[in-house]
């Protein structure tokens, strides 16, 4: 009996290997049966998707997703450097304008960057910075443009704004890629020089991330223009809102759907989503008044127009650019979100740990540094971490770029992950200032960022849509190596080449998925004596981390695998199953630009703390995702509990950052020296006398230097040689000869400055109303110098709005005094 079971199971290996290995077998057998599977359960795929899909390269993420990074080919990418050129406007105009931003006066007095400030970037090129020389800009790096911005981003959120937004999704971008010769030769150097104000406009009130679903739309038709009749063009309706630079914008860009029911241009009826640039001063374009986002003062607002009849050389690209919208945008996209905003948060992490450890070194409650409390040490340390490796991973995608790259998987994740953990620091250092933190006003340094982190969590893809829908939802189809080719097979509509080209990706995935289940479980048993999975040159602190990242690179290539076949399509609409399945290739990415930040900087040893924190972090998240998929994966227990035993064979291993680790962590944030130059290089230091921030590293060094003498009095107080109190005991002391008169001066000018560093703001009891009438004259006389530059007709009606504006506040003022003027003589109230 035994026998002739063996001999059966033989013959159905037999059968089946016979099967697997015959193409013309295998195709009719197996892989087109599964093909017709794959067509019922797969949703059909809607043009904007496709091009989605399409869009931007897959880059690192998709190393991370094959199940078996290549660590040298990591470390092999050049140390991303800036040119000596691009160094010196960070020195020059970028330290320039950072000592011109006030961003107390600019938030809450002017409700805008004052003019000579907007005349300084229009003046020195700011808005060019990614147009190319030969059109009059810089053509800086990415990591350029990232460092330029985060410099601006830790001194003013609405600076930083103001010049990322130009160089970041808009007509500079789309033109530079998309333009006509003609378009470029026009556009650009007006840009570069500041001639012309760009905002882009793509969110409608009814279609903000489903941006797809734009209501805006243009029919394709012949009108008058320019003192001609019968110009091909189209008529626009759209309405537009959050258009950042919109209120002072001198050129829209504009997405809308394009029609053409008389067929005119020879392509059909529905042409599809379609960009082009618009004048702000074209009758019909109507400007609205402000958005305020959270006491931010950089210009924000809305727009619309309704049948405005505009050429068709205006589409970007011109008639070849019609239907190409969502093409361009999703490439440009990608780029932006790369830079633009994990450079702000990065620079809001980087003014948080600056900050943050400086102002706990210098605090002192119960007579101790509040840093040195266990509590505080936390958060600094979180802080730290954080900062360290989004910092890694700021550089690591920006150097992506220069290299060629529109990393559109990894741009969602800095986005997401970037954002978040810059809000996280910076909620960490308003608890650890205390009340100084929370009181706004001329000396709180955090405030302004504190108050306007969501914006940058909410724009350019709101950050739950990103992370429930974005990060695996799209890496799983452009990073999995099999994946993309199975869904284009499946919505070809050729039988003949669906089945040849669906074989060829099904035995490849089938290959890949047993490949990484036996790797998941020997790397997970073994993984830390397999030294492929380290690279040979590596600092030995780090082989460890390489190794475990590598066996979650299967584990996470293995688990996809198995949640897509047992989901299917569904897994989109599982959108907590997906975004944990985001969070681990996130983690990894972040790892992995963690550990290449460390090789980099050419391995300092003093930096370990700050590397192990954030990798053991990263690690410990990354395995509570995996836990949290599994716990919540809809599959049989037993099916479960086998997903477990490869996921974790030997349990849970890894552990969050101790207690040690982080108190080291935050004894070097609390100190002047190289690692607190490293962790917080690139942002605006001020060293004006008047500056709060420039006082608290000033009193920071003072309170090193004073350490030993402030020993001194504790030891002679506790010995009861000094008997005084408060401010005597410095006098005391130097008449008992305990302290040098130097050393005298010196406590005496701690005592100052921390006097100055703890002071918080305080304003008279009309604050507000007060100064009402000041702020809005001024606010308005802003408007009018920043629009100046646009023209008769733009500063006409930039006067026009002003005067309006003035009239609305004195006359809100006079109706509050006569509301509330009651028992007062006339003369009081004048």
């Amino acid at each position: 009996m035994l026998l002739f079971l063996f001999y059966v199971i033989l013959f159905v290996v037999a059968v089946a290997g016979l099967i697997l290995a015959v193409p013309f077998l295998r195709r009719h057998l197996v892989s087109n049966p599964v093909l017709k599977i794959f067509r019922k359960m797969l949703p059909p795929i809607s043009q904007t998707e496709q091009e989605a899909l399409d869009a931007g390269t897959v880059w690192w993420e998709g190393e991370l997703f094959s199940g078996k990074p290549d660590w040298k080919k990591l470390l092999a990418y050049p140390k991303p450097q800036l040119s000596a050129e691009e160094q010196a406007f960070l020195d020059g105009p970028v330290e320039q304008l950072c000592a011109m931003l006030d961003e107390w006066k600019i938030t809450h007095e002017l409700k805008d960057l004052p003019p000579e400030v907007w005349q300084f970037i229009k003046d020195k090129g700011f808005f060019g910075l990614i147009i190319p020389k030969q059109y009059g800009g810089y053509g800086f790096s990415a990591l350029a443009h990232s460092e330029v911005v985060m410099k601006i981003g830790s001194r003013s959120g609405t600076g930083a704004v103001t010049v990322m937004v130009p160089n970041s999704l808009g007509p500079a971008e789309l033109l530079r890629h998309y333009g006509t010769e003609k378009q470029k030769e026009y556009y650009l150097p007006r840009l570069a020089k500041g001639q012309e104000v760009p905002c882009f406009a793509l969110t409608s009130p009814e279609a903000g991330s489903d941006a797809g679903a734009m209501p805006d739309f243009g029919i394709v038709c012949r009108g008058e223009y320019g003192g001609q009749s019968d110009v091909l063009g189209m008529k626009v309706t759209w309405e537009k809102r959050y258009i950042t630079l919109g209120p002072v914008a001198t050129i829209l860009g504009l997405a809308f759907k394009l029609y053409d029911p008389d067929r005119l241009l020879g392509k059909g009826e529905d042409l599809g989503i379609t960009l082009a640039l618009i004048p702000t001063n074209t009758p019909g374009v109507n400007i609205g008044r402000r958005h305020y986002p959270l006491n931010g003062a950089f210009q924000n607002g809305p727009n619309w127009g309704k049948e405005v009849f505009i050429p068709m050389d205006w589409i970007i690209g011109g008639q070849e650019g019609v239907g190409q919208g969502w093409r361009m945008l999703m490439n440009c996209l990608s780029v932006g979100r790369a830079i633009s905003l994990p450079a702000t948060s990065v620079g809001a992490a980087k003014l948080a740990a600056r900050t943050a450890g400086a102002y706990s070194r210098v605090r002192t409650q119960f007579k101790t540094p509040i840093g040195y409390f266990e509590g505080i040490e936390e958060a600094l340390a979180r802080i730290g971490g954080n900062t360290y490796m989004m910092d890694a991973a700021r550089v690591m995608t920006a150097s992506a770029v220069d290299l060629g790259e529109k990393p559109s998987v990894a741009s969602a994740i800095v986005k997401y992950h970037l954002t978040e953990r810059g809000r996280q620091a910076v909620n960490d250092a308003m608890d650890i200032h205390g009340g100084k933190g929370i009181c706004i006003g001329p000396r709180n340094y955090l405030g302004r960022t504190y108050q306007q982190i969501p914006v940058s969590i909410t724009v350019e893809g709101a950050n739950i849509l990103t992370r429930n829908m974005i990060i695996f939802g799209q890496g799983a189809i452009r990073c999995h190596p099999y994946l993309l080719k199975e869904v284009n097979a499946t919505h070809d509509n050729n039988p003949d080449s669906a089945s040849l080209a669906f074989d060829e990706a099904l035995i490849g995935h089938a290959k890949f998925t047993l490949r990484n289940t036996a790797n998941a479980v020997v790397y997970a048993l073994f993984g830390n004596h397999i030294k492929d999975n380290a690279p040979e040159n590596c600092a030995p602190e780090t082989a460890g981390y390489y190794r475990q990242l590598a066996r979650y690179s299967a584990s996470f290539a293995c688990v996809a695998d198995i949640g897509l076949m047992r989901l299917g399509g569904s897994l989109k609409r599982r959108e907590r199953l997906s975004a944990r399945l985001g969070d681990i290739l996130s983690m990894l990415y972040l790892c992995s630009a963690t550990l290449k930040r460390f090789e980099d900087d050419g391995r300092p040893a003093a930096d370990l703390p700050l590397l192990h924190w954030s990798m053991q972090d990263g690690l410990y998240r990354l395995q509570q995702a995996f836990d949290e998929f599994l716990t919540n994966f809809p599959a049989h227990i037993a099916f479960i509990w086998l997903l477990r035993v490869l996921v974790f064979p030997l349990g849970k291993r890894c552990r969050p950052p101790s207690d040690s680790l982080s108190h080291e962590v935050a004894r070097l944030m609390m100190g002047p020296g190289a690692v607190r130059d490293r962790l917080t290089s690139g942002i605006f230091v001020p060293t004006a006398d008047h500056e709060p921030m420039a006082d608290l590293e000033q009193a920071l060094r003072c309170v090193i230097e004073c350490s030993a003498i402030e020993a001194k009095l504790r030891e002679a107080v506790k010995q009861h040689r000094i008997t005084d109190h408060g401010d005597g005991q410095i006098a005391q002391a130097l008449q008992l000869h305990i302290i040098t008169q130097e050393e005298a001066n010196l406590l005496n000018k701690l005592k100052d400055l921390r006097s100055r560093v703890v002071k918080v703001d305080d304003f008279p009891p009309d604050f507000g109303h007060e100064s009402t009438l000041g702020a809005g004259i001024s606010g308005a006389i802003s408007h009018v110098a920043s629009a100046a530059g646009a023209g008769a007709a733009g500063f006409v009606a930039a006067v026009s709005a002003a005067a309006a504006a003035a009239a609305e506040v004195v006359e809100s003022i006079s109706a509050d005094e006569e509301g509330s003027g009651d028992g007062e003589d006339e003369q009081d109230k004048d």
